[in-house]
């Protein structure tokens, strides 16, 4: 993968770290996609500002903006492979607005989740999906991601060389 930086530029607009002043949009997206899995989500501001944008983070939250617009995210959270001296990152959400799916948001919200674990030292991306989920299944895997034999279904990226 060539060494890039965010923000990441895009056909659509921009993948970047999010902001505090976002945080009333991923809380609204955080809710559609807890609805999507039959979720409702609880999570707050207060929570945000403390896992996302705290002296020492928790999680690490991309946006996709479209013009002014956040149109999806992507949510981090680190792992580590302790008797390997590994690190690797999950991406435990990955959503995109219905209106923006097909249009390479989630790919890029992938691709910048890739440049924020390699600069978080990581060595590999995982994620993992719902068992009936086949779209985002071959989503992962046209990414690049290979599939582990686990369920629900799990995988993996390693990063760098």
């Amino acid at each position: 993968m060539q060494r890039k930086s965010l923000p990441l530029k895009t056909d659509f607009g921009t993948v970047r770290c999010a902001h505090p002043a976002d945080s009333g949009r991923i809380i609204q997206m955080v809710g559609m996609l807890a609805s999507h899995h039959g979720d409702t989500a609880a999570v707050t501001t207060d929570d945000l500002s403390r896992d996302v944008f705290g002296v020492n983070p928790w999680i690490y939250v991309l946006v996709a903006e479209a013009g002014k617009e956040l149109v999806g995210y992507a949510a981090l959270c680190g792992l580590t492979r302790l008797q390997f001296g590994l690190r690797g990152m999950d991406m435990h959400h990955l959503f995109t607005e219905p209106a923006f799916r097909g249009c390479g948001v989630g790919q890029r919200l992938v691709e910048a989740s890739k440049i924020k674990a390699i600069s978080l030292s990581c060595s590999y991306l995982t994620v993992g999906t719902h068992p009936d989920n086949h779209r985002a299944q071959a989503f992962y895997s046209a990414m690049g991601f290979e599939r582990k034999d686990a369920h629900p279904p799990r995988f993996s990226m390693r990063l760098g060389p």
